[in-house]
């Protein structure tokens, strides 16, 4: 679609939509696992959402994670993380039996990384040593076809995973020669000496999606929709750069050349270094963006909508050069523009995305925004600088717009109220006409402000419905250590709060649209 064919609404959200949903990790849910799965403690989620009016519920990144266990560093844009698998559904599946999964013990309100995937990789082995003891299970067939359907992906990231628990981690860049330069003869090689271990990774896939397929189902009956997450680049330990190596900008050594980051903002005043590599949308653009498309439409076997991750990365990216020690010395480099997200809809057909616009936006990226009316992102934690005219301000906002009080980035509004000093409070008490707020006041505050708002959806994270303070904060950009951790607990998750977010969702007129049919979307003016 050029700028001069005639407008076309590719908009999720149509004119006067108005919902409302949580943002809430899966790693977060509660458990006795020690980690949030995809299983009855996420169904019994979508059942609260559901009574609390909500019609959406916001996800992080699925993939499977590396280093620092983030979401947004996946080893493979295709794989999903085995660690979300849901031990009960297993046992229902007639795959693991109650004493397989007793006799553990672990943190209610953190996720332990390193216990949590000794316990997984555990169940794992005898998933796997079950599922082939039964001639004919039920699942077998099952198994069989996704690994046919899922092969363009499977194959590259079951023997990357394998490689790397055989190097005990160790980046891929570290192996030796033959496989970091994927030598047919030794990548053969491989696959016989490792041939068990793929397959315990493929189930692993198969499992999961089979669940993440089946969350997604039950939230649709119970008229929840999905909203996942796309992070725009993939981690420099990745199955998708050892497999796709033209796909990047990496020197003869296969290194990245330059990585990833942003100049100064709001979070670090030297930018952030995310080391992430960059693209070679030259190569790219020759394929018609058939893997960026394909990352696309596995996302949305899962979801019903995505959010793309640091959208301005479309418009242009902060490139810095390999072995800098800030992001300070980093230039904007441009990305796909319009081509892409043309591509993308002659595919796909519409275009389902949320762009998170947030950091330095300048006018090239609200153009590109704009040209396909995707909805933008505004963070209310963001508006109170003093500026009347600032864009956080809910007097700002269009319709097609998605609202947060916070997100996964930023600290809890309490936190961050709390850690204002008595000047910058005055500053948010002007700007919502009050004499004071008090810290224990001001998220209910901000979410009455936020779903009040002309905003189509409106977003907050658990943590601030559940009014809770900085210790519950999920991520801190730039720090490396002690992220992605936090968890709810059952009697967190029993509060009154979601009484009141049922009532404030229905005072704002945010409530979903019942339908004659479970197909229906949630909402008559909403386009999936």
């Amino acid at each position: 679609m050029s700028e001069s064919s005639d407008p076309i609404c590719l908009s999720p959200f149509l004119p006067n939509y108005r919902a409302a949903g949580v943002l809430l990790h899966v790693t977060s849910l509660p458990s006795s696992y020690g980690i949030g799965d995809l299983g009855p403690q996420a169904r019994a989620w979508v059942d609260r959402l559901h009574t609390a009016g909500q019609t959406w519920w916001q996800i992080l990144p699925l993939g499977p994670t590396g280093y620092g266990s983030s979401p947004y560093q996946p080893l493979s844009s295709f794989a999903g993380n085995w660690l979300l698998v849901s031990p009960d559904d297993l046992i229902a599946d007639g795959l693991l039996t109650a004493s397989d999964v007793g006799g553990q013990s672990f943190s209610e309100s953190a996720v332990e990384y390193d216990a949590v995937k000794s316990f997984k990789q555990g169940l794992l082995e005898t998933v796997w040593a079950n599922l082939n003891h039964v001639d004919g299970h039920v699942l077998k067939p099952a198994f069989e076809r996704f690994c046919q359907e899922e092969q363009h992906w499977l194959e590259d990231y079951t023997l990357f995973q394998a490689l790397q628990d055989m190097h005990h981690g160790a980046s891929y860049l570290d192996w030796p020669t033959e496989l970091v330069r994927r030598d047919p003869v030794a990548l053969d090689q491989a696959r016989r000496d490792l041939a068990n271990e793929i397959d315990q990774i493929r189930l692993a896939q198969f499992l999961i999606f089979r669940q993440a397929n089946q969350l997604k189902e039950y939230a649709g009956s119970r008229g929840v929709r999905l909203i996942g997450d796309l992070p725009f680049f993939v981690s420099p330990d990745s199955s998708d750069v050892w497999a796709h190596p033209e796909l990047f900008l990496l020197d003869e050594q296969l290194r990245p050349r330059f990585v990833a980051g942003v100049p100064p903002d709001y979070f670090s005043a030297e930018g952030q270094l995310w080391g992430n590599p960059v693209y070679d949308w030259d190569t790219i653009r020759q394929t018609g963006y058939r893997w960026c498309i394909d990352r696309v439409r596995a996302l949305l076997a899962h979801v019903d909508l995505i959010r793309l991750d640091h959208f301005r990365g479309f418009a242009a990216a902060w490139h810095v050069a390999a072995g800098a020690s800030t992001a300070l010395s980093g230039e904007w480099v441009p990305g796909p523009g319009s081509e892409f997200f043309t591509a993308v809809q002659q595919d796909l057909g519409t275009l389902p995305f949320i762009a998170e616009d947030l950091g330095i936006i300048t006018p090239d990226v609200r153009a590109l925004r704009d040209q396909y009316h995707l909805p933008g992102t505004r963070v209310l934690q963001f508006a109170f600088d003093g500026d009347p005219e600032n864009l956080y301000l809910p007097h700002s906002y269009v319709s097609n717009t998605v609202v947060y009080t916070g997100t996964h980035d930023n600290n809890t509004t309490r936190g961050w109220y709390e850690a204002l000093s008595d000047d910058q409070r005055q500053i948010v008490c002007q700007a919502l006409q009050r004499p004071q707020i008090e810290s224990g006041e001001v998220t209910s505050v901000l979410l009455q402000l936020a779903w009040s708002s002309v905003a189509a959806l409106a977003v907050t994270p658990l943590q601030d419905l559940l009014n809770l303070g900085e210790d519950a904060r999920m991520n801190v950009p730039g720090q490396s250590d002690g992220n992605w951790r936090w968890r709810c607990t059952e009697e967190m998750l029993s509060s009154l709060a979601f009484q009141w977010l049922q009532e404030l969702t229905t005072m704002t007129q945010r409530l979903p649209v019942l339908h004659p049919t479970l197909d229906s979307p949630p909402n008559s003016e909403v386009i999936l």
